[in-house]
């Protein structure tokens, strides 16, 4: 299949098209790339492909300048149908020629292909052909794991098609408990928006210092939320009591999905599960908006390993009665090979350490960064 390629430069039929396609992103919106543009340094260009007049994949790729070298990313894309073999087969092959033209020394991509649903081990873990058959079409097209996954591969997700009382009666009976116990305990739940970016970033900094993990200055925040809050692409949800901010989390929506991307709680009145309450409303604003999934970004790659820095995370997340999600993770084609292999082995302490970082960041909410 020979498919054309064509830049697109306007933000309303980037996004308004990107809404159409199978696995669409928010990572692969038109203002999440001005967003690492701004604060990151990363060059966002967006490539729709065409298959006799129409789009068939789409992938923001973005570029960044490291010394004299030039790599290359794909958050959670290219978008297209995976199981249409001529169309992701003609994709990577355009995506592979983008990089050779424009003298990156690697690509690296990471879309939604899922390879797999529930813990693995468990009775109702089960296995998709389709994730295993891309892997072994990306080997023998040149590409190879990536040793930098910049996102998490693995997440727990919450179908949105049911009624709101299936939805409650699939979560852990604890978890019933302690909405309900935030209800009696008198947590009232408020949506915000940007004017509480102050509030927002003060129970942020709280939570960083009681989970000892670093926070960026306010203003990196007044783009990584506020923007996307007049954007219309994220929503903050505020649990109080008695008029005192006790948490929040702050979904960004995008087509039919919806992602728990940040979220904080002050060190006060814990007891009154301000979390459980927060999470709830989430998932029914969610179902309100007409989205299908409500994703909770992030699970472990080792189910077993109870020293997994996600391990007490999930513990909470799979209270909500979620499918377990596990990717086939980033990949990276080596556009210059001899420098490729240069770079991932004088490197490898930078790597692990973004690595470590986009954990981290994760395991509180965000999502990571190259």
């Amino acid at each position: 299949m020979q498919l054309l390629t064509k830049t697109i430069t306007d933000r309303n039929i980037w996004n308004a098209s990107l809404a159409k396609m199978p696995t669409s992103h928010v990572l692969q919106t038109w203002e999440w790339g001005e967003f690492k543009a701004e604060t990151t340094g990363w060059k966002p260009h967006r490539l729709a492909f065409f298959n006799h007049g129409e789009a068939v994949g789409m992938a923001q790729v973005l570029t960044r300048q490291e010394g004299p070298l030039r790599v290359m990313y794909v958050p959670k894309g290219p978008v297209l149908d995976y199981t249409d073999e001529d169309v992701r087969q003609s994709v990577l092959a355009e995506l592979k020629r983008y990089a050779e033209e424009h003298g990156a020394i690697f690509i690296k991509i990471d879309p939604d292909v899922v390879i797999g649903v529930g813990e693995p081990g468990a009775p109702d873990a089960k296995t998709l052909p389709l994730g295993y058959t891309i892997q072994q079409e990306w080997e023998k097209a040149g590409l190879r794991f990536s040793a930098e996954q910049v996102q998490f591969r693995n997440s727990v997700v919450i179908d949105l098609r049911r009624d709101e009382q299936d939805i409650l009666m699939d979560m852990k009976p604890k978890t019933r408990y302690n909405i309900r116990l935030a209800a009696r305990k008198d947590v009232e739940v408020r949506f915000g928006d940007a004017d509480d970016l102050d509030l927002l970033y003060e129970l942020y900094k709280e939570t960083a210092r009681r989970d000892d993990f670093v926070i960026r200055p306010l203003e990196y925040y007044r783009k990584a939320w506020g923007d996307f809050m007049r954007a219309g692409l994220a929503q903050p949800i505020i649990a109080e009591y008695k008029g005192t901010p006790l948490a929040h989390v702050i979904i960004f929506g995008h087509g039919k999905r919806a992602w728990y991307f940040y979220g904080a709680s002050s060190n006060e009145e814990r007891n009154r599960m301000p979390t459980y309450a927060l999470q709830w409303e989430a998932i029914r604003w969610a179902k309100s908006q007409g989205m299908a999934v409500y994703d909770m970004w992030g699970a472990p790659d080792d189910f077993d390993d109870e020293n997994d820095p996600l391990a007490g995370v999930y513990r909470f997340k799979s209270g909500f009665g979620g499918t377990v999600v596990r990717r086939i993770g980033a990949w990276d084609y080596p556009a210059n090979k001899r420098l490729y292999a240069l770079y991932t082995r004088v490197k490898p302490a930078l790597i692990g350490a973004i690595r470590w970082a986009a954990r981290q960041r994760l395991r509180h909410g965000g999502p990571g960064e190259a």
